[in-house]
């Protein structure tokens, strides 16, 4: 497909949708809570490698498959985002693999700018 899941630009990064597709190519986890852990944690590691943070972020947008899995997604945003408070905007909608219950994308600003 021909993309890159973090790119700088303009003292940004903006990192892509990031889907809880685990390092190993394991299926994710079953609970959406976990799911959105799991996305986090390839976001985090897409921003550090950029030269950025999670206590950079300033925008996330949550594609949610479920309304239902919403308090869970939204718990695990909480503990990443709680003292951060990005802009958000979560949209209900169908996802490319059925097995995931979640997907995110940030924009954050350069640690350094």
């Amino acid at each position: 497909m021909g993309f890159s899941r973090a790119v700088v630009a303009g003292g940004h990064v903006y990192v892509a949708g990031t889907a809880p597709i685990p390092a190993d190519g394991s299926p994710p986890p079953e609970d959406a809570y976990e799911q959105t852990r799991l996305c986090l944690e390839i976001v985090r590691e897409a921003l550090e490698r950029a030269g950025s943070s999670l206590e950079d972020v300033v925008r996330t947008r949550v594609y949610v498959t479920d309304p239902a899995h919403f308090d869970g997604v939204s718990r695990a945003h909480g503990e990443a985002f709680r003292e951060i408070r990005p802009a958000n905007a979560t949209v209900v909608t169908a996802l490319l693999d059925p097995a995931w219950k979640v997907e995110i994308e940030v924009e954050a600003v350069l640690s350094s700018a």
